[in-house]
């Protein structure tokens, strides 16, 4: 039997992205909104890291942490956005073998680090909210640098064997990924040997970090409004759940937007292919674009150092 065009024996040196395959027409209309979001994303993380940088006042643990959560959104965006825009614009589609699996590896191992970003971020404000007293004993300069060391050692560690064992896969037929990244499954299906440990592996893992980041997320927030909800002082109760409220609406949007994208994942067959594809790529822009925005526009001492460094010049 002849094979097809497609396929062949040979060993799959490069792939081609193909981004939005029913609708590749809307490729330079969508490239307008996406390149927007993404200089947005790069300029508001970039001057929220420059304004912890250069005001004295900043240098505390909960502002490292988010300085952490910036730098992550950053390496994020540059990860995945060029690629797609380099596609709509130029149409640059072919990806080297060893490029496609060292994205896979850092969005693999960044999107999970973010999570427990905010899952240290809502243990800072339950401290900060029902232990004020023991608040800068707790939190200090040490415990951000274990939490980092935590954060980037658990997802580097739990979570690099997806990439490893896709990349060890043996790729013969199509090289064609039916989308504008290089996404664990949308790579594997492609492969020619069994993927069943690769998908086992990677649904149990992801799923045991996301659900123990949210469920400690949960936990923090529940005795965060209970801790609340038990204040006498006027005003007191109002001001506490503001100190933590620009934490909550970013994670629970960031949650938000990676249980549409699993479930559109789960349901494929009845979810459009596009509708999927731009679910992905969106999910690795929205967030970092919003983060430092929320964060700018509701805390004021980020809004008064940067004010500051505006009056300065920088």
């Amino acid at each position: 039997m002849n094979l097809s065009s497609n396929y062949s024996t040979a060993p799959i040196s490069e792939f081609l992205l193909i981004c939005f395959p029913n609708y590749q027409s809307w490729q330079h209309w969508l490239s307008l909104p996406l390149s927007l979001l993404f200089l947005l994303a790069m300029g508001a993380n970039a001057t929220l890291l420059i304004t912890i940088r250069l005001e004295a006042s900043l240098h505390e643990p909960m502002y490292y942490l988010l300085s952490l959560l910036s730098l992550l959104d950053i390496v994020l965006c540059l990860t995945v956005i060029p690629k797609v825009l380099a596609i709509f614009w130029f149409d640059l589609r072919p990806i080297s073998f060893s490029a496609c699996f060292l994205q896979m590896f850092i969005m693999n191992s960044f999107l999970p680090m973010e999570s427990c970003t905010f899952m240290v971020m809502a243990y800072d404000r339950y401290v900060a909210i029902c232990h004020p007293l023991r608040y800068s004993s707790i939190i200090t300069n040490q415990f951000v640098a274990k939490a980092s060391v935590f954060i980037v050692s658990r997802s580097v560690l739990l979570l690099s064997p997806v990439p490893i064992l896709s990349a060890r896969l043996h790729y013969c037929g199509k090289n064609v990924i039916e989308n504008c990244i290089c996404a664990n499954m949308s790579v594997s299906r492609l492969s020619c040997d069994n993927v069943t440990l690769n998908r086992i592996y990677q649904f149990v893992a992801g799923w045991t970090l996301f659900g123990s980041d949210f469920f400690l997320i949960f936990l923090s927030y529940t005795f965060i409004l209970r801790a609340v909800l038990r204040f006498k002082a006027e005003g007191a109760a109002m001001k506490a759940l503001s100190t933590c409220g620009s934490h909550f609406i970013l994670i629970l949007f960031f949650s938000t937007i990676l249980l549409v994208v699993v479930l559109t994942n789960v349901s494929r067959k009845r979810v459009p292919m596009d509708i999927l594809i731009l679910l992905n790529v969106l999910h690795h822009l929205i967030p970092p674009a919003l983060n430092p925005i929320v964060y700018g526009f509701r805390t004021k001492e980020l809004k008064q150092a940067f004010q500051k460094l505006l009056q300065r010049g920088f």
